[in-house]
């Protein structure tokens, strides 16, 4: 499936009193993953609204393995993993500069109607741009 890489710079306000990154940030950076990705593909995620889809999070799940520190540079490798039904998921994997795997998680989404917020089968021309 698709994949993608974002450089992300962990800013002092995203650190807590020990200088490292607050476990909660990390969703917060699978966000910015994959709004890149779906950018890599030709598609932003403001352009999909317009189309008439949007995407609520069903399931985050994040598996810690060693801190990142204020000012880090960090990679996060971002992969469309699955797109199942009304659902789509996401891989990911947080590495700081010295290539050591810090995170790791993935997010389900709903593929859903702008207005009634029930859920939709991806369009055609979404399953497109995947493919």
């Amino acid at each position: 499936m698709k994949s993608n890489e974002t450089k992300i710079r962990v800013r002092y306000a995203e650190t807590d009193t020990m200088g490292i990154l607050h476990h909660a940030v990390y969703p917060v950076y699978f966000e910015e993953g994959r709004t890149e990705l779906m950018r890599s593909l030709g598609m932003s995620y403001s352009e999909m609204e317009k189309k008439g889809v949007i995407l609520p999070v069903y399931f985050v799940n994040v598996k810690y393995f060693q801190p990142a520190y204020y000012d880090d540079l960090l990679t996060l490798q971002t992969e469309l993993a699955e797109l199942n039904g009304v659902r789509i998921k996401f891989d990911y994997k947080l590495f700081n500069d010295q290539k050591t795997l810090l995170a790791e998680g993935n997010v389900t989404l709903i593929f859903a109607d702008p207005i009634s917020f029930k859920p939709i089968r991806p369009p055609k021309w979404f399953v497109k741009l995947i493919t």
